[in-house]
């Protein structure tokens, strides 16, 4: 799985003056939680583009000091006029303790349903996740080869091992729908019957 290393300086002034102070030097204030210890810190707003700006799934690996905490990513804040990063959470991964993240799904296959004609639908891009940090990926596959014409997929359908999914199992996460051009054919072949 990808991972992107950041360095960070652990903060040792805190309230808005210094947070104010850190984002003048083009840094982000931060914080590690969810392990032995919170650890504020802060890193320059570049270090973070590669896990702030992608819809991939990914580790981080957060050096302070002389210690490296293997984190995923859990909150942003930007700023409501610049849109700037001005805050970033991260959980440390902690081998014996489940997380909860939200893991991409990557489609795969071609459908039945397209191939003749329908189009397909993608409700869902990711879904919400529970399991310990060795069994997270970089995304889960759905295979969607047999999606016929007016069917759905469900997050029921999402194989995962040792993954609990904590969206509903009932939700659609794809579809294949009937064009319009498959509906007036298939208008014009019922009446071309009627007419026999």
């Amino acid at each position: 799985m990808k991972t992107v290393t950041i360095e960070g300086q652990l903060r040792t002034e805190f309230g808005k003056k210094a947070a104010r102070q850190i984002r003048s030097q083009e840094q982000v204030p931060a914080v590690i939680y969810g392990g032995a210890e919170e650890v504020n810190f802060t890193a320059s707003s570049k270090s973070f583009k590669p896990l702030v700006y992608t819809a991939e799934f990914q580790l981080a690996d957060i050096k302070v000091g002389d210690k490296t905490y293997k984190c995923i990513l859990k909150d942003l804040q930007f700023d409501k006029v610049t849109d700037a990063l001005i805050h970033v959470d991260l959980l440390e991964l902690v081998d014996n303790k489940k997380v909860i993240a939200n893991l991409p799904l990557k489609y795969v296959g071609t459908s039945i349903g397209v191939k003749d004609g329908g189009k397909l639908v993608l409700k869902m891009k990711s879904v919400k996740v529970k399991t310990y940090p060795k069994h997270l990926k970089e995304n889960l596959e759905v295979d969607i080869t047999n999606l016929n014409i007016n069917e759905n997929l469900r997050v029921e359908d999402i194989k995962a091992d040792n993954i609990e999914i904590m969206n509903s199992p009932r939700i659609p996460i794809a579809s294949v729908v009937m064009t319009r051009q498959l509906k007036q054919e298939e208008a014009a072949a019922s009446k071309d019957e009627k007419k026999k």
